[in-house]
């Protein structure tokens, strides 16, 4: 069932993508570039999106730090002058693995800042041309472990969780006034943060991979879009666990 309007034909669309230097986002930026969409890519390296550009021809380098409003307001005010914008796609992100005994509330306020703070800024930026156009598309990239505490998420997976609430509030309010909502959430992505890990990564994909699910996932017009199903569909099971069940079971699975 499509709770979205189906994104179908990218051709002369203008899309805006929030943390597109590598991993998923620069792979959904080639992906949508290649069926015809006027690209905007932004993030901190000023080389990784000039690089992009260079690539991608009328690609347009918007480089800026998520976590400061006055940065963002001016990428997208410069879109705005070349004309509408139909879809913006938050995909920064920040991943440091910590556990409660070795607690540190400047990692915990960094993941903070740039998973959901730069969000948050980005929707100041575009909701009110949304929602003026009465069109358009948002789109937050979350996680599997925004589902349920996992361990050594204390500092990831609360900031996951958060979009996955705001996307289901975003959606409860917009669903009326033709502006679509998606809620994406990843399994195990081959990008710099993952490469962080140290065990065997289940479902392990690539960020192309990725780009491709999520272009399937708008084109069916979904809410959330999750992938590779292979994994995330054990994921959302276990989260509907009981308390007393889940956590043993967890503990079981990661040995922790």
């Amino acid at each position: 069932m499509a709770l979205n309007p189906p994104l179908t034909d990218w051709r002369g669309k203008t899309v805006w993508l929030v943390g597109a230097s590598s991993g998923i986002g620069r792979a959904t930026a080639h992906a949508l570039h290649s069926q015809g969409a006027k690209v905007f890519v932004s993030a901190r390296s000023q080389p990784a999106l000039d690089a992009f550009a260079a690539e991608h021809a009328g690609a347009v380098a918007l480089p800026l730090d998520a976590g400061d409003a006055a940065s963002v307001k001016a990428a997208a005010q410069t879109i705005f002058e070349t004309g509408p914008l139909d879809l913006v796609l938050y995909c920064a992100g920040y991943y440091k693995e910590m556990r409660a005994t070795g607690f540190d509330v400047q990692e915990m306020l960094r993941h903070q800042q740039v998973n959901y703070v730069g969000a948050l800024y980005v929707l100041d930026a575009v909701l009110p041309h949304f929602v003026g156009r009465k069109a358009g598309h948002i789109g937050l990239i979350s996680s599997v472990a925004g589902y349920r505490g996992l361990p050594k998420s204390l500092g990831y997976g609360p900031t996951k969780a958060a979009l996955i609430n705001l996307a289901e509030t975003l959606y409860v309010d917009l669903q009326d006034r033709q502006i679509g909502v998606s809620m994406i959430c990843p399994g195990f992505v081959d990008t710099p943060l993952t490469a962080q890990n140290k065990f065997t990564m289940p479902g392990l994909i690539s960020p192309e991979n990725a780009a491709q699910e999520i272009l399937r996932g708008w084109a069916k017009g979904r809410f959330e879009i999750h992938f590779p199903k292979r994994f995330t569909l054990w994921m959302k099971a276990l989260s509907l666990l009981p308390a007393s069940l889940y956590f043993p079971v967890i503990r079981k699975l990661t040995g922790l």
